[in-house]
């Protein structure tokens, strides 16, 4: 493509001027495509070198080297490699005063040229020797020294070899580490050295450091490792410093490797202990100070552990930092505190110091947890985010129980709310909080447990009504319902305290009398067994005052009840149940009118609460008691007439598709009687509403009784494919693909369903040709889940046994494969063009199995036909996503195969196409003006 500057400077003007959506996407496409092109190259160079060039221009100039170094370096031969640094090495003499967004650009682009050009023998000290001489030009060295090492270690784009690799990092990096420390501690101490090149120090040094291509040792022979935390003192040097203090200590991890290091290092981090009180009042500089003791602690603990006297002051330290006000700093430390405990429980025996940092910690912990004593002043973002961390707290406080023992940090916050009681006035945050760090504690409790925690419970019941400490009260029974099944006599209480929170004003303290009841009943549900006349006359009474949301964890905690009866006594119990819902039910389908709004959404509420109830009793077996012999007939007779007056409803629609699909899986093969009514109610309620739930259910059914003999249901299973088929191809006819993603899934996998089960009925049907373009518009959606299903019907379609020539076919074969060629044949080319747009396209990276297996099939049955649709497709596919240069040897590696009859070739053509077009890709992501 021929390119010059005008021509980008006017296409890079269009950004600035902000013009509407199809302007910036042309631009920028014409970009790309620029920045593809040999002629960049030139153009870039004269862009930086012309001082009239706009900033952006030059940045982008910048950009542009920066990504054809990484991708097409190829294009310069090898004679003008070396030319082309010296271009780059002069840009930087150009811009050595900035902007420092230009320089980075170009410095990365010097990277991958070192990593790529053997024949550059040192990069290192040319670079040294070209700017590192003069003081105006260092912070360009020191620039080009930082990206370097984080450049060839991190870019995995760079197009070189393992082994190439290797032996450039070698030349360039490890054999350099020493002198770039040495060259470091020199200008860290030149005279007249500014600020801002000590910071570029650090920088450059931290560089060096984190990615491994610089010892610890290496560092601390020069006053680098002095220096740096001497800086911790300078407002401006601060948080370099504390990056690179945090390297080195981390770079010393391997503790018998480095101690004479670590001897140097200790003291120091010790000694800032005190500047936690001199910076109190500065929370960033806390911070740093926290990072650098967490780092220290996590990296000696093994010393830590064996010298405990020694590194005791880092773990005060660490509890100082752990208790700061600042609850963005707090979580900083609890990696530490999280690996100390899980080294503390492989010894046999602990210094009682670090048990005692434990203790202390539980204190802290729970300080922390207390809400704001105006809690509404608080806006909804934080409120959420501190809600959130008190999760995060509470799994620190089981680190704690797994140092101490849950009976000891029980036993302690059990005497904090006693001990907060017994004063007589207090605050209801320290009494929530401590009964938070109670549930928190939960999981670790011993179900055996005789000692704390029947004082806990029994503390319960003295504790004050104020809502926020009856719902963590609430929520502490359902964190222990476990230890409850052990101490059965505890469940009249627990039922008693949980009932009374039902009664609550509060929302929320109705909800965690919910969650309560639930894992109580999943819990404890043969101990409830007795209960659950009581439960049933406690729902009724309270069923009508509560939220919906509620009312489902009622009957999900009443059918776990339900699930540990014998099984005659469960199927009365839950046919008890459902014939109070399906009461309510009844009632809407056989009003003479149609019910208000509130009163339908009182049967939905109750179909809602059935699911549940099923959902978790699921099923008895395919022989039921005698008392669910009929109900599958019976439950029918009440939904067949209430779908049927408000199927058009798509709150109804929803629900009922969704009971339905546990009612089948719970009658199981009783449910056959049924089958072909609810087909043909599910097939005309999609004719009427078009909801994709109609579908997701006829291929639930099809799926659990498609191998059915009986000519009846196999008869509803054709009436109902074809029936929805005919919606469909009518929706399509009004409508883009686009605009019922929801529809065209359902409907592909009742596809996916009728080719497994009813190969017989899916072929030969005149609704096939139909359903094959259904699969084919899920192609062109961008959903993953869609296109996965499609091409999974596509491929069972494609290379179905039918298509394989036999001597003595099956008798339907012959059929099947007449119906498939006929389809393929007039579906083809349009089919291969959308497989193939979003192979490079939009497809999910892991479609290309599929999509092999179906170029398989085409290459193998439809030969000639598929190199006659190939080259028509290849030249639509835009060249910016598949060069022309890989389309051509696609469809070349295609015809071989195909020539040579060799299919499975096929296979390699394609994994070729869509690794070229996965590069093109993120070069696409990597240029114009994304970086």
């Amino acid at each position: 493509m021929a390119a010059s500057v005008p021509a980008v400077l006017s296409a890079l003007s269009v950004f600035s001027s902000a013009p509407d959506k199809t302007s910036l996407e042309n631009a920028n496409t014409w970009l790309q495509d620029f920045q593809h092109s040999s002629d960049a190259w030139l153009t870039c160079n004269i862009l930086l070198q012309s001082l009239d060039t706009p900033p952006a221009a030059k940045l982008f100039a910048a950009q542009t080297f920066r990504m054809k170094v990484t991708y097409d370096l190829h294009q310069i031969d090898g004679p003008n490699i070396l030319a082309l640094r010296d271009t780059l090495v002069s840009a930087l003499k150009t811009y050595h005063t900035g902007p420092r967004s230009l320089l980075v650009q170009l410095c990365l682009a010097l990277s991958g040229l070192a990593l790529q050009t053997p024949a550059w023998k040192n990069p290192v000290q040319d670079m040294i020797d070209s700017f590192g001489r003069t003081p105006n030009t260092v912070p360009v060295l020191l620039q080009f020294l930082t990206v370097l090492p984080e450049e060839l270690t991190s870019n995995t784009r760079i197009p070189v070899t393992d082994e190439e690799y290797r032996e450039r990092e070698e030349v360039i990096l490890t054999s350099n580490s020493d002198k770039i420390v040495d060259l470091l501690a020199m200008y860290l101490q030149a005279q007249g050295v500014t600020l801002a090149v000590q910071n570029q120090v650090f920088g450059c040094l931290s560089s060096w450091l984190s990615t491994g291509e610089m010892m610890a040792q290496s560092v601390a022979r020069t006053p680098l490792l002095q220096f740096a935390f001497e800086a911790l003192a300078s407002d401006d040097l601060f948080d370099t410093a504390v990056s690179v203090v945090c390297d080195i200590i981390h770079e010393t991890q391997e503790v018998e490797d480095n101690m004479p290091i670590i001897e140097q290092i200790v003291p120091l981090v010790i000694a800032l202990r005190p500047k936690l009180v001199e910076f109190h009042d500065d929370p960033e500089k806390v911070r740093g100070l926290a990072r650098i003791f967490t780092e220290a602690g996590e990296a000696y603990r093994s010393l830590l552990l064996h010298h405990t006297e020694s590194f005791y002051p880092i773990v005060e330290a660490i509890r100082e930092c752990a208790s700061y006000p600042d609850l963005d700093i707090v979580p900083i430390t609890f990696p530490f505190w999280m690996r100390l405990a899980q080294s503390i429980g492989k010894k046999l025996s602990v210094s009682p110091l670090l048990i005692d940092e434990y203790k202390a910690l539980v204190s802290v912990v729970i300080n922390h947890l207390h809400f704001p004593a105006d809690f509404t002043t608080v806006s909804g973002q934080e409120a959420e985010n501190f809600r959130s961390f008190r999760h995060v707290m509470g799994d620190t406080l089981k680190d704690c129980c797994f140092v101490l023992g849950t009976e000891v940090c029980l036993s302690a916050v059990y005497d904090m709310i006693t001990a907060a009681m017994a004063r007589g006035t207090y605050s209801w945050q320290e009494i929530e909080a401590p009964l938070f760090s109670m549930r928190s504690m939960g999981a670790e409790v011993n179900p055996d447990d005789d000692r704390i925690v029947p004082k806990i419970m029994d503390l319960l019941q003295t504790l004050p009504s104020h809502p926020r400490i009856r719902y963590a009260s609430l929520l502490i029974i359902s964190r222990y319902t476990e230890w409850i099944n052990k101490h059965p006599a505890y469940i009249p209480y627990a039922l008693q305290y949980i009932s009374t929170g039902f009664e609550d004003s509060d929302t929320e303290v109705v909800a965690a009398a919910g969650q309560a009841l639930k894992y109580l009943c999943q819990d404890c549900k043969q101990h409830l067994v007795e209960y659950l006349p009581q439960l049933h006359t406690f729902l009724k009474a309270v069923g009508s005052k509560v939220a919906q949301e509620d009312k489902v964890t009622m009957y999900e905690a009443i059918a776990f009840v339900i699930s540990a009866m014998p099984m005659e006594q469960a199927a009365q119990s839950l046919r008890e149940f459902s014939l109070d819902i399906l009461a309510v039910v009844h009632s809407a389908a056989a009003k003479p009118t149609l019910a208000t709004k509130a009163e339908l959404k009182v049967a939905i509420d109750g179909l809602e609460n059935l699911e549940v109830m099923l959902a978790v009793v699921e099923t008895f077996g395919d022989e039921l008691p005698a008392s669910c012999q009929n109900s599958c007939q019976e439950a029918w007779l009440f939904f067949d007439p209430f779908i049927a007056k408000y199927g058009s409803d798509l709150a109804t629609c929803e629900r009922v598709t969704r009971v339905l699909r546990f009612a089948l899986n719970f009658f199981g093969s009783t449910a056959r009687p049924v089958i072909p009514s609810l087909l043909a109610r599910m097939a005309a309620a999609f004719e009427t509403t078009g909801f994709a739930s109609y579908l997701w259910i006829i291929g639930k059914v099809v799926s659990r009784y498609g191998d059915e003999e009986d000519a009846t249901i196999r008869n509803a299973f054709k009436q109902t494919y074809e029936r929805s088929s005919t919606k469909l191809y009518n929706l399509l006819q009004e409508t883009s693909p686009t605009q019922i993603p929801d529809v065209i899934e359902d409907y592909i996998r009742m596809l996916m369903q009728m080719v497994d089960h009813a190969p017989d009925i899916f072929f030969p049907s005149p609704a096939f040709p139909v359903a094959f373009r259904a699969a084919m518009a899920g192609l062109s959606l961008v959903q993953a889940d869609i296109v996965f299903a499609a091409l999974e019907v596509l491929r069972s379609i494609l290379s179905h046994d039918c298509l394989d020539p036999a001597p003595v076919p099956p008798p339907k074969f012959p059929v099947y494969a007449s119906a498939i060629k006929e389809v393929v044949n007039k579906e083809g080319l349009e089919l291969t063009g959308l497989m193939l747009s979003g192979l490079t396209g939009d497809f999910p990276e892991d479609t290309v199995s599929p999509v092999i297996a179906i170029f398989r099939s085409l290459a193998a049955v439809w030969s000639s036909q598929l190199l006659s649709w190939l080259p028509l497709v290849l030249q639509q596919l835009p060249s910016t996503s598949v060069p022309d240069q890989t389309k051509g040897k696609f469809l070349l590696d295609v015809t071989q195969a195909i020539g040579a009859e060799e299919y499975d070739k096929v296979k390699y053509a394609i994994i070729t196409l869509n690794r070229e077009c996965r590069k093109a890709r993120e070069r696409r992501r990597g240029g114009a003006l994304d970086n």
